[in-house]
């Protein structure tokens, strides 16, 4: 793999655009080759243009002067650039002069050189930036461990240990924090305010008055596990001291924080009752403090590792690019801009290795008991791997799925099964049964496409959605499931297909009749299941999004929670399949295929009822977040699916149950209204398109897709998909179809939409995430300090 293509799948996608841009620089260097290819033609005929032979080239023949320089090529006429740092707008900046802009075509290469340096101080400035908000961060969890260590000694022992017998149970990360603040104030140019950020920071007391630089590895191996350390000030030649408190003593300045949200914890914020901040010394609350804080450093250690990724990849793309420069140009500019590369804070800080060295230290022996193999294996991310079984399991369901439906089909056909008498029986009964599979099953293939896309077009999914890192399905997983389901239904429908009935016994089989209550208490013991097999992190997760909704609004809403009952919305026909499960199986006669659930009052009730239920739990999401986030907008897509709501209840009362012209004509009304608005709430604000300003003409100015036409016809097809309802209200049928069946195809236009709807909508928030930088989820900490606690005595 080229180099190019290696550094844009190695990125970090959220930060793309903080990278250096290594397609555009290589860009200007094919100008500058095809002005030099056109300016200075090969001498050689090409008639006797030869290959370099093997032993040419191992003969000293070639590049003798490369190898072998003058004693004159360091002096200044023989440099091609001189790279100096130049002071600019609060920070240093680096500033390339070309000393060969003389030369014929110099004007290309001083295009080159500008644009290098842009690139460069661009990627300098962010990667400080980013170490700087890393220490900030590790002075809050050092605050944290801190507390969390007094906080075990009081559960542990209530009467207090003393100060020395337990000196050896603080391993800090404040000498790392020091560091990387003294070398954050060597690379700012002023000097003053890193100073003064220095004066700030937390700093021990050395029992020694010795002045040696805690940088050093000798002294941070010998100081990682004391109780104090010293951290020499930068341009102050004096050490900075501070005397902490004792472990106990941390305690009288820290309180809980109540991070874990409850239906009660909500009921309380609203009707104003003040929360219990105070300590309680129990096991349990040292349990889910010390869970906390491993997910604070599991989160943390992985933005270190990715900011050392950053630095990595992109000091190796300006050697690469300058490499190129050379070998084009015939110049030897590479060792001088390198220099300045590796001399830069982009390469020669180290505060972020330390930081790492010193978080797995604090991890393992704080949280593992020392066990270095455990922590590391939870520090260090898993990468998830398809696995050759997974592979050959989802074509051997997928064969099967296709020949069982193909055997279906043709079953149906030779036998002439639609033509045959108990043909109403079973559409009227048996068809919705089996029709809630296939709402599953087409739902969970159009996931499985939209996963693939999202990892071809480099959509960080598994950020958005919040999944536990590595346990991600990837689009294979997610057919074979879908597979799976789709082939036991398919085995049900065949061993349930007969239209007759039984003439000794005047009934079907109860067997096969109970299949379909059979496969759904699979599905929900499997999704239920609580042992760590088939996924059992996804399951957790789905069902807690599920309860999430369910209780809207009393817990905050996640983007993974009205992105699920968003889904639920194209589901409706489904929560009706389950409702006429309870009908059928629980007042039916099920033997007979017989029931009374179409006539039921009560069950048309329910039928409204389950129909608005996924509109109702996204409009009180809404309200929600209307309360929180204080955003009209929100606001106003509450009023969306209150029309939506709406219109589904005319329809179902005026079409469905028919019940008088005023109810068809409010829900014409209203079905117009949601229809319109939704559309345009989906082209607008869920996927970001029709920006009449935008630099790509009425779609958004940054795109990932490199065909913009798919955009136009995922639009087209939305508005399309949008008004599927009106097979509802004017009653049409496609080639004599069965009203169950226009029913269920119906249904599926609309998961189907919702399908195409789900990559745009997160092609957009990952686009909005790249705008605002944002790759990492913020974790909630235990311990909240008080402001007086920072204070010098």
């Amino acid at each position: 793999m080229k180099f190019g293509k290696e550094f844009a799948s190695q990125m970090v996608p959220e930060w793309q655009e903080a990278y250096m841009d290594y397609d555009f620089l290589k860009t200007l260097l094919k100008e500058v080759q095809r002005f030099k290819l056109r300016s200075r033609p090969p001498a050689t005929p090409r008639g006797l243009k030869r290959k370099m032979t093997l032993y040419r080239a191992f003969s000293g023949l070639t590049q003798r002067q490369q190898n072998h320089p003058s004693p004159s090529s360091n002096d200044i006429e023989s440099q091609a650039i001189l790279v100096n740092p130049v002071n600019g707008e609060g920070s240093e900046k680096y500033q390339t002069t070309f000393l060969m802009a003389d030369d014929e075509g110099g004007e290309y290469e001083l295009v080159y050189f500008r644009r290098l340096d842009e690139e460069f101080n661009k990627v300098d400035k962010f990667y400080k930036a980013k170490v700087q908000e890393v220490v900030k961060e590790a002075e809050m969890l050092n605050k944290q461990m801190e507390a969390l260590i007094a906080f075990r000694i009081k559960v542990e022992n209530p009467q207090g240990w003393s100060w020395e017998e337990r000196s050896d149970d603080l391993t800090r990360l404040a000498s790392d924090v020091a560091a990387s603040a003294a070398a954050l104030a060597a690379s700012t140019p002023s000097g003053a305010k890193a100073n003064k950020r220095v004066n700030h920071m937390e700093v021990i007391e050395e029992g020694s008055t010795s002045h040696e630089h805690p940088d050093e590895d000798k002294d941070e191996k010998d100081n990682e596990n004391s109780l104090e350390e010293n951290v020499e000030a930068p341009k102050q030649g004096k050490l900075l001291k501070r005397k902490k408190p004792a472990p106990l003593q941390i305690l009288n300045h820290v309180k809980m924080n109540n991070s874990l949200e409850t239906p009660r914890s909500t009921i309380k914020g609203v009707l104003n009752v003040p929360n219990h901040t105070e300590l309680k010394f129990t096991r349990q609350n040292l349990r889910k403090v010390e869970e906390q804080l491993k997910r604070a450093f599991i989160e943390f250690y992985q933005k270190l590792r990715l900011l050392k990724s950053y630095s990595f990849l992109n000091t190796l793309a300006f050697s690469k690019i300058m490499k190129k420069y050379d070998k084009i140009t015939s110049r030897n500019a590479a060792k001088s801009y390198m220099k300045m590369v590796d001399n830069s804070y982009l390469g020669s800080s180290d505060e972020v290795t330390k930081l790492m060295e010193r978080v797995e230290a604090t991890f393992i022996k704080h949280f593992f008991n020392a066990n270095r193999t455990k922590g590391m294996n939870i520090l260090r991310p898993k990468a998830t791997r398809e696995r050759h079984r997974i592979t050959f399991s989802t074509g051997f369901f997928a064969g099967c799925t296709f020949a069982l439906l193909a055997a279906l089909i043709y079953i149906i056909r030779a036998r002439n099964i639609m033509g045959q008498p108990g043909q109403k029986r079973y559409m009227e009964t048996m068809f919705p049964l089996y029709s809630l599979f296939g709402f599953v099953v087409l739902h969970m293939l159009m996931y499985a496409a939209n996963v693939y896309y999202w990892r071809r077009c480099r959509v960080n999914y598994a950020f958005i959605f919040g999944f536990k890192q590595g346990t991600e399905l990837g689009y294979r997983a997610v057919l074979l499931l879908s597979f799976a389901l789709g082939t036991l239904a398919l085995v049900s429908v065949l061993s349930s297909l007969d239209m007759e009935m039984d003439p000794s016994t005047k009934s079907y089989e109860a067997f096969t009749e109970l299949l379909p209550l059979f496969l759904v208490i699979t599905v929900l013991v499997i999704l239920f299941l609580p042992f760590n097999i088939l996924h059992r992190s996804s399951r957790f997760f789905f069902l807690t999004c599920l309860f999430h909704c369910i209780c809207a609004p009393l817990y905050k809403v996640r983007l993974p929670d009205f992105f699920l009952a968003d889904q639920f919305t194209s589901q409706v026909q489904a929560f009706r399949s389950l409702e006429f499960y309870i009908c059928y199986y629980g007042w039916g006669d099920f033997k007979h295929r017989q029931n009374t659930c179409t006539s039921s009052d009560v069950f048309k009730a329910f039928k409204v009822i389950v129909a608005l239920i996924p509109y109702w739990s996204r409009f009180l999401q809404c309200l929600r977040r209307l309360y929180e986030e204080k955003d009209p907008l929100q606001g106003y897509n509450g009023l969306k699916y209150f029309v939506i709501i709406l219109a589904v209840c005319f329809r179902t009362v005026g079409y469905t149950l028919n019940k008088g012209v005023t109810w068809k004509v409010l829900a014409w009304i209203f079905s117009v209204i949601a229809a319109v608005v939704g559309t345009y709430w989906d082209l607008i604000y869920d996927w970001g398109l029709l920006q009449r300003h935008s630099k790509n003409k009425w779609l958004r100015d940054k795109l990932l897709l490199p065909q913009k036409k798919i955009y136009f016809i995922a639009m087209v097809l939305n508005v399309l998909l949008r008004f599927a309802w009106l097979q509802t209200v004017l009653g049409f049928t496609l080639f004599s179809l069965h009203t169950q069946t226009m029913i269920t195809l119906v249904a599926c236009l609309e998961i189907i939409r919702r399908g195409i709807w789900n990559f745009f909508r997160l092609e957009n928030e990952h686009l909005n995430n790249v705008g605002k930088y944002r790759a990492f989820k913020s974790v909630p900490l235990p311990f909240n300090y008080d402001e007086d606690e920072d204070k010098d005595e």
